[in-house]
């Protein structure tokens, strides 16, 4: 119903048949109703122009609906207009009843009420009106019928635009948290529950919807013009195909990025299945995607802990096809196949890891003497520790913060709980927006570059009762326990930044004695007793690839040294390498950073031979000897040494280096190598 509220400056009337409200009969055609009474609204320019403008105006309601709260004059007891004296409506803003046989009949004498600002009166709409005018005895409501007409007619072409446009624009502001934007859709439905197929009839994969295949592979293009080293990478070395024969499981974070890593994997020769490592943070219209394009994907946004297994499962468990390279994140992957397929690992050459949770698995298995395979520790190696946690952390929690919160970042106070790269690069962007930053850290080294850096050391107890944001990185357990929650401020907001879901303890909040309540796609509030809520992002798993995306350029440093690692692992010769951890060589790293360097029209200085001889160094790398520290995170090995040396053969020329591939070809690479 579209109604007009008539309350405006209204010329004064002197009615000669018309009784004032007070002595209005009770079967007077104009009874105010109780409803009525308590509603007001002022708006002169519709008041002006709403008796002139709607000529045919007329009441929507008969006589005796009280129920409806409106007025409703009764045409045959309307006095006629000649029966009035009456004042010029367009000189004094006058307001008329129009009937339907064209007489008219004046409006009831308004009395005007000036308010203070401070009391103001808010109308039927939501808005604050003053000064408001209102009836000295009701207020007055018209519905006009042919507006009500008017409202059921198709809109106009700039109608349609503009409804559009409004709808779109408060999809998007509504659902602003989401790193996926097709996450809103209404179809319930488990995609463990349907029967889908791409368009050549394959049905190999479990997604959300086949059908945003389209918008998916713009994602992917996008991305592939920001990951300039997979893209020169898959160009130089399609045609060695230095990973024929190569079956990948995969485990990671399904996004565009990750997309751009499994083509390239796919284009040097590689058949690869692939499972999510996070329940939030698999792009949709990307895993659509990649179904189209043929590979095997089973994962989408808001999975289960049930789903989450069950796709793993269907990655490694397939008739007639076994993995022998696993490229993982988080490590449950390879806990997985350890624990429900130990044979595999027969035939599995290695694995490689780029997590810091997943490392310490493969570092436990390694000490137990459980570890069947050689792995590749990506996470440790300068290209990952010094570009992806820092700078990509640095970007990312600012997006998934606003993204989830919509908070204000100046004057806020914040504890980032620990100092490593990922907390470097969090106390680095929260500074810079005006935040109070503490930090809490265990190790000194770590500490007293915080506190150099300008962050007061604390622990959490002593300040968590007055930050407004709690952030961890630890890459722990337990660092937020129920304790702290307890004692938190109303509205702290509590995300996690490190890989795993751990470090805050969220199992404690799902207790009879607290509320969840969904505010959004990974916002809740968990709301105590006493109304006191803290707002969790996530349920505590990694709030940027969950919440929001992450910077694709620096992603391809990681993919990058993960596709090389794979390389060489797949293609060492037996007994290179043995059943443990292994790091990534200086020279590889350096490598990798070549790559990227040409998007940014950077050229490197070259030394002389007599600087080189100065610093014993050759010339072209590496550059830094092998316990030198990029960080305290450069962890040494006790294999690293020979690993470093076994590594060597594919750097003999920096400019033009080689790798035997198993069927003894040779896969060269060119530092030269452009995008």
């Amino acid at each position: 119903m579209s109604v007009q509220v008539v309350a405006a400056k209204m010329a004064e009337v002197e009615l000669k048949d018309v009784p004032t409200g007070k002595d209005l009969p009770a079967g007077s055609p104009m009874t105010p109703t109780s409803e009525g009474k308590n509603l007001a609204r002022n708006d002169p320019h519709e008041a002006g122009s709403s008796a002139a403008a709607s000529p045919t105006a007329e009441p929507s309601a008969k006589a005796g609906e009280g129920s409806l709260g409106l007025l409703t004059p009764n045409p045959a007891k309307m006095p006629q207009a000649s029966a009035m004296k009456r004042t010029d409506p367009q000189q004094n803003g006058g307001e008329a009843f129009v009937n339907r046989d064209g007489t008219v009949a004046e409006a009831p004498r308004m009395k005007k009420i000036h308010c203070d600002k401070d009391k103001l009166l808010k109308c039927s709409c939501g808005h604050k009106r003053s000064p408001v005018l209102i009836s000295a005895s009701f207020c007055q409501q018209i519905q006009f019928a042919d507006q009500k007409q008017e409202f059921s007619k198709r809109p106009s072409k700039i109608g349609r635009r503009s409804l559009s446009r409004s709808i779109s624009q408060s999809s998007t502001d509504s659902y602003s948290s989401a790193a996926s934007y097709t996450d809103s859709s209404d179809d319930e439905t488990s995609p463990r529950d349907k029967q889908q197929k791409n368009s050549k009839g394959n049905a190999d994969f479990c997604i959300k919807n086949i059908k945003q295949a389209d918008f998916g592979r713009r994602e992917i293009e996008i991305a592939e013009q920001e990951m300039p080293a997979l893209m020169a990478l898959r160009k130089r070395a399609q045609g060695e195909k230095p990973l024929a024969g190569a079956k990948v499981v995969g485990c990671t974070h399904i996004t565009a990025q990750t997309a751009v890593l499994m083509e390239t994997l796919s284009a040097l020769g590689a058949q690869c299945r692939w499972a999510a490592c996070n329940i939030y943070s698999t792009q949709n219209e990307v895993a659509a995607a990649l179904a189209e394009g043929g590979f095997s994907v089973f994962a989408w946004k808001g999975e289960s802990e049930d789903d989450f297994w069950w796709c793993i499962d269907r990655c490694v468990n397939v008739e007639g096809w076994q993995p022998n390279m696993i490229l993982d994140d988080g490590g449950d992957l390879t806990h997985w196949i350890y624990k429900k397929y130990p044979n595999m690992f027969k035939k599995i050459k290695g694995i490689v890891e780029e997590s810091v949770t997943g490392v310490h698995r493969l570092y436990q298995l390694s000490k137990a003497g459980k570890l069947c395979v050689p792995a590749m520790n990506v996470n440790d190696s300068v290209t990952k520790q010094k570009f992806d946690n820092l700078y990509c952390c640095r970007e990312s929690i600012l997006d998934g913060l606003k993204r989830t919160t919509d908070v204000m970042f100046g004057g806020k106070q914040v504890v980032v709980c620990g100092y490593g790269e990922v907390g470097k690069g969090c106390c680095a962007a929260l500074k810079a927006m005006g935040s109070i930053v503490y930090v809490t850290e265990i190790d000194p080294i770590c500490a007293l570059q915080a506190c150099m850096d300008g962050f007061r050391l604390v622990k959490l107890n002593e300040v968590i009762r007055q930050v407004d944001i709690v952030i961890t990185c630890t890459g722990n357990k337990n660092v937020v326990v129920r304790e702290y929650l307890d004692r938190m401020k109303n509205g702290c907001i509590v995300c996690n930044m490190g890989h795993s879901n751990t470090e805050i303890d969220v199992a404690s909040l799902r207790t009879p004695e607290l509320t969840w309540e969904r505010v959004r796609s990974q916002v809740d509030h968990v709301i105590w007793p006493d109304g006191k809520r803290i707002v969790l992002l996530a349920e505590g798993r990694l709030l940027n690839l969950s919440c929001s995306t992450v910077p694709t350029f620096v992603l391809s440093i990681t993919a990058t040294t993960q596709a090389l690692a794979l390389i060489e692992l797949y293609n060492a010769p037996e007994g290179r390498y043995k059943q443990d951890v292994y790091l990534l060589p200086k020279k590889m790293d350096e490598y990798v950073a070549s790559l990227h360097l040409p998007t940014f029209d950077a050229h490197l200085t070259e030394l002389t031979d007599e600087q080189a001889k100065y610093l014993g160094l050759n010339k072209n790398g590496p550059f830094k000897p092998n316990y030198y520290r990029y960080e305290r995170f450069t962890f040494q090995h006790p294999y690293f040494g020979s690993y470093f040396q076994s590594c060597m053969s594919w750097f003999g020329n920096p400019l033009q280096s080689q790798i035997k591939l198993n069927n003894n070809s040779t896969f060269k690479l060119s530092m030269e190598d452009k995008p």
